[in-house]
């Protein structure tokens, strides 16, 4: 076999080498029915029992064993940014949002087409090094709810904490942190996220929704976009992704096996502190981009002396097996997402070359 890549990509993402090759197993003939999930049909039996039994495992991991559905959609986390407020943000009612990155100003920008939009707090003057206190968010009670990015991919932050709303719908973006620590997911009233990061492969969304917000119907736009239709057709009301539902499906059920979200916390704790220790005991040759308080174990990103240093320790490291430590192309730098299925040595190689790389060029 091929020597596996550390694949320190920001998603599309690494996948467990089991699910791959369980899949790989599978991927001709699914369960001796003479056809590849790829070509069955999403009315199958087959199919059927995959998607009731993704539905379930998502939950469980969440701690929601009942009064929310899971939902799967197109269109990936972006989709989602206008689809919420298309509908939750009725005439009269404000969309509140918590900035702390790219990403939650993009929702924020579909938030403020659709309707009236507010933003709650924002750490873009502080170049998002920190992430805004508890005490510094300011919601309005006339909010339709109040919208926050749990953990920021571009900049590398996440949140410790989850705000308080009182009887405002909070609604959480985990797309780059879903399954990585334990939470209170009750506090949430709806959770989405693009599976290609630590879910599965890229090709289906999920929406977690509690069946209070499920019972909002707006009859103002297409069925297609109704929350409310999807689960009142149990994510078949058109064709899903059948193949990366089931590649979800596998991972889920490796997480479950590998001792669930805490021992997924514990592992990315490990895995991100090699990182942050080589940073932190650099003496200034490499500069973390994100205060430690608001740091993220999913997304480690930070600077070297020099763009042309950058681009020589990404050129070395593609040399030395590992792909995808370029920062977003909008800030530059280095980033390292280490999703739950990016192994403790990858990380562990990570801060080796980082402390060679330091010693021939320091």
């Amino acid at each position: 076999m091929t020597k596996r890549a550390y694949n320190f990509n920001p998603g599309p993402a690494a996948l467990p080498l089991e699910v791959l090759q369980q899949a790989q197993e599978q991927f001709v003939d699914y369960n001796g029915i003479g056809m590849s999930l790829m070509e069955i049909s999403h009315r199958s039996k087959e199919y059927e029992a995959i998607n009731s039994e993704t539905q379930q495992l998502l939950l469980e991991l969440l701690g929601l064993e009942s009064g929310y559905q899971v939902l799967f959609m197109g269109g990936g986390a972006s989709m989602q940014f206008a689809t919420i407020p298309l509908n939750f943000l009725k005439p009269g009612k404000i969309g509140s949002y918590i900035i702390t990155g790219s990403f939650s100003e993009k929702a924020y920008d579909e938030g403020r087409i659709v309707g009236e939009a507010a933003i709650v707090a924002s750490n873009k003057e502080g170049k998002w090094r920190s992430l805004p206190k508890a005490s510094d968010l300011t919601i309005d009670p006339n909010s339709a709810y109040v919208h926050m990015t749990t953990n920021n991919t571009i900049e590398g932050s996440q949140f410790s904490y989850i705000p308080e709303t009182g009887n405002i719908p909070l609604i959480g973006d985990m797309t780059s942190g879903i399954l990585s620590r334990p939470i209170d997911s009750k506090k949430y009233a709806m959770i989405y996220a693009g599976a290609q990061k630590n879910l599965g492969p890229s090709g289906v969304t999920v929406a977690v929704i509690s069946d209070e917000l499920l019972k909002e119907e707006p009859k103002h736009i297409p069925l297609i976009l109704r929350y409310s239709n999807h689960a009142k057709n149990s994510s078949l009301y058109n064709t899903p992704p059948v193949h990366s539902i089931y590649m979800m499906n596998l991972v889920l059920k490796w997480v479950k096996k590998n001792g669930g979200v805490a021992a997924m916390e514990k592992q990315s704790i490990e895995k991100s502190n090699l990182v942050y220790d080589a940073i932190d005991g650099s003496g200034g040759f490499y500069t973390g981009n994100i205060d430690a308080d608001s740091r993220s174990i999913m997304n480690m990103t930070f600077r070297l002396p020099s763009e042309e240093l950058e681009k020589q320790f990404v050129k070395e490291s593609e040399q030395h097996n590992f792909v995808g430590l370029a920062g977003h192309r909008s800030v530059g730098g280095i980033r390292a997402s280490a999703y739950l299925a990016v192994p403790y040595e990858a990380c562990k190689a990570l801060a080796d070359f980082m402390s060679d790389f330091q010693k021939r060029n320091g």
